[in-house]
């Protein structure tokens, strides 16, 4: 994997904790996501329309599909984050529990998707899981007003995630970077603007810091996150993508202690060290995470995701083990 697309990714998946925390000083978690979503699925669905093309050959099941990958990955997922961090769980937390995520994934791509996780990944995961329970555990020591069962809530968010990952792992269509992600925040958009509207937590509160928060979120969450996501995810696999996701604990306490005054002190960078380690051996050159020896169908119908690969042509045979993506 690209170390520069590995490092950007980190970056921009951990922005959405601390727009989270920047929205949750002036709107309720409904409104921020909604304002979010607005406005981007306006744009994206203008957009779609002058580059319909991209569009051509899709099914009412592929679109459907879609829908629910962006109401699992998106919808559910920044739903219980933010909501988490209404709650009163910190930023840093927030990222900790949601850290279990690549134990999980990693766990269910061999009997899922039939991905080789070699014994190297494995001490990789476990290793990672060790820093995120040590950072975990430091910051829970510094104490917050939360309730205990908020903690559970980034935990569904956390599932709704892998579950969007196995589902879009397993289609059998090709669907273009810009029309999975128009559907996915279409899809957002009216679920948050249902919800809000519902609850009277529609209108936006007459503060500057919403708006920043808001455009901080577009840019840098949604479009860096989840195109890098989809990408990384295309090209090296489940297991390798989501081990990146223990450096989002970290990442989001350091980038949390300096925002917001969040604690962090020796045990957490401790734990940050481990899930450095932790990555460095799950992405060590000769590694092949996510690929085995067999052959992939010409046609590209034997895949990992739907996000296409720049290059070579999807119907050659060895597009897949010679060009960086990853096959089953």
């Amino acid at each position: 994997m690209n170390i520069l697309l590995s490092i950007a990714f980190v970056l921009c998946w951990s922005s959405g904790f601390i727009g989270a925390k920047l929205g949750a000083g002036s709107a309720s978690a409904i409104t921020v996501l909604m304002w979010r979503f607005l406005p981007l699925a306006v744009v994206l669905l203008a957009v779609a329309l002058v580059m319909r093309s991209a569009w051509r050959g899709l099914t009412a099941r592929d679109v459907t599909r879609q829908a629910v990958i962006g109401l699992l990955s998106q919808s559910g997922y920044l739903l219980s984050v933010y909501y988490a961090i209404q709650l009163g769980v910190s930023s840093g937390t927030t990222a900790l529990i949601d850290g279990v995520q690549p134990l999980v994934a990693g766990a269910l791509a061999g009997p899922l998707l039939g991905q080789y996780v070699s014994g190297r990944q494995w001490v990789g995961l476990a290793l990672g899981l060790s820093g995120v329970a040590v950072v975990t555990l430091a910051d829970a020591a510094a104490g917050t007003d939360a309730a205990w069962w908020a903690y559970a809530v980034p935990l569904l968010g956390m599932l709704a995630l892998v579950a969007a990952t196995f589902l879009e792992s397993r289609s059998r269509s090709r669907v273009a970077p810009s029309v999975s992600l128009t559907v996915h925040c279409a899809t957002s958009a009216v679920l948050f603007s249902l919800l809000a509207l519902a609850t009277g937590a529609a209108a936006p509160p007459a503060d500057a810091g919403f708006w920043v928060a808001v455009a901080w979120l577009v840019g840098l969450s949604t479009f860096g996150g989840y195109g890098l996501y989809w990408l990384i995810l295309e090209r090296s696999g489940v297991t390798e993508v989501n081990t990146l996701m223990f450096l989002m604990a970290p990442v989001t306490a350091v980038w949390g202690a300096l925002a917001f005054g969040e604690p962090f002190g020796a045990q957490t960078a401790l734990g940050l060290a481990v899930c450095l380690a932790a990555v460095v051996i799950v992405h060590r050159p000769g590694a092949r995470p996510g690929q085995t020896e067999q052959p992939v169908d010409q046609g590209g119908r034997d895949r990992l995701a739907s996000v296409p690969c720049p290059a070579p042509s999807p119907t050659d045979p060895n597009h897949r083990l010679s060009g960086g993506c990853s096959g089953r």
